[in-house]
């Protein structure tokens, strides 16, 4: 296949050779090569200002980040070939850390496929594309899945904001078999019935995976609030390992039902209860009328989703963190985690060392933790590593 060439600027292809895979559109030679000249999601040979091929890249001409590169050898462009050895690729990285086939399968960038995220439930995938490249080759992208794993079901979970960076239309979509409202998963030991047509996201968040096993570590015989709790992660296998009582908050009352059916399905629903209300309103009421926990969670999402949102966001991490120590008893575990990029993970143990000194209380960093093996961080692209979640013993000196 001969390819249209995208042409950088001297010394522009500096970041390309050192292992990244982004190129900015003040680094394209647009007198050689202009960006209006390529379509939304074509896919590009990259040259370097001497003639030196770099690859091909996915184009979105529209975009401060203008091109991502999918191969380092302009002979294999993106097709279904490429796309059956990166899932290889990618299956046998999740294979070797995980027993069960629930877990990311791809994540984007990290596995050299920016734009396309995929989780996989058992015999069903979800599929998240963000880009208009990865959205032109939909068939193959099935094709191949369907090849390396013979799925049950796929289902195209595109009704996300990325999308819309992209001016690609949102839906959601079966595209091979079979695909019910609800599939099972199995994590740390406890069972969850995930919403994969109707949840956030793909249905799921395997991300905080090892730090639910953490908590899971100190969680028998305590009292544990899991806010943000969407369908019961934290709180459920807090319970799985013996919490006397989980309290799950959400704002959203389809996830505290998913609450439900899910503790009654794995057999506690006994020490489970919900309540529905939005996360700050909660947290004051329980205050007000003397709650106290053992461990308090904070999961919450993105309050810095851009740069310039970053100061309300760290302000809203500081406040709530703040809320989850006041509803601690004496010796109590925070758990507090992030999902930011913009955040760095400095900022937030600041935030909640702000708040421990505002209540006259000892916060001690007893663990650190991030996203699992699923979601594995390129090492030239800092962005693919967003998650952190902090673990505090909090105490009155």
């Amino acid at each position: 296949m001969s390819l249209p060439h995208l042409q950088l600027k001297s010394q522009a292809d500096r970041r390309l050779r050192k292992g990244h895979l982004w190129i900015y559109s003040n680094e394209v030679d647009v007198a050689a090569t202009p960006l209006k000249g390529f379509s939304l999601g074509q896919q590009v040979e990259v040259t370097s200002a001497g003639g030196k091929s770099l690859g091909v890249a996915l184009v979105n001409p529209n975009n401060l980040i203008c091109a991502r590169l999918v191969s380092r050898d302009s002979r294999y462009p993106l097709d279904k070939s490429l796309f059956v050895h990166r899932f290889k690729q990618a299956l046998s990285l999740r294979d070797s850390f995980f027993e069960a086939p629930y877990y990311r399968l791809v994540y984007g960038d990290s596995d050299l496929l920016p734009g396309l995220v995929i989780d996989r439930f058992g015999a069903v995938l979800v599929v998240q594309i963000a880009s208009a490249g990865m959205e032109a080759l939909r068939a193959e992208i099935v094709a191949a899945l369907v090849q390396v794993l013979k799925p049950a079901g796929i289902l195209m979970a595109n009704e996300h904001s990325a999308r819309e960076l992209e001016s690609l239309p949102l839906y959601t979509e079966v595209v091979h078999g079979e695909v019910p409202e609800q599939v099972e998963l199995i994590e740390n030991h406890t069972r969850f019935m995930a919403p994969v047509r109707t949840g956030q996201k793909t249905g799921w968040f395997y991300d905080h995976r090892l730090n639910r096993a953490r908590l899971q570590q100190f969680a028998k015989g305590k009292r544990v609030l899991d806010v943000f709790s969407y369908i019961g992660g934290w709180g459920l296998a807090a319970a799985q390992a013996g919490a006397t009582e989980v309290v799950c908050v959400d704002a959203s009352e389809s996830a505290l039902a998913g609450v439900v059916t899910n503790a009654e399905l794995n057999g506690f629903a006994d020490r489970v209860s919900v309540e529905h209300g939005k996360a700050i309103q909660v947290m004051k009421a329980m205050i007000e009328r003397g709650e106290h926990f053992d461990i308090v969670v904070l999961d919450p999402p993105a309050f810095i989703k851009k740069r310039k949102d970053h100061k309300a966001g760290l302000a809203a991490y500081r406040h709530i963190n703040e809320l989850g120590m006041r509803l601690l008893g004496r010796d109590g575990v925070l758990v507090s985690g992030s999902c930011s990029m913009h955040l760095a993970t400095k900022e937030l143990e600041e935030a909640i060392t702000g708040a421990a000194r505002h209540l006259d209380r000892q916060a001690q960093l007893i663990a650190r933790g991030s996203q699992g093996p699923d979601h594995p961080v390129h090492s030239c692209i800092e962005e693919t590593e967003y998650l952190k979640a902090l673990f505090y013993r909090v105490y009155h000196a």
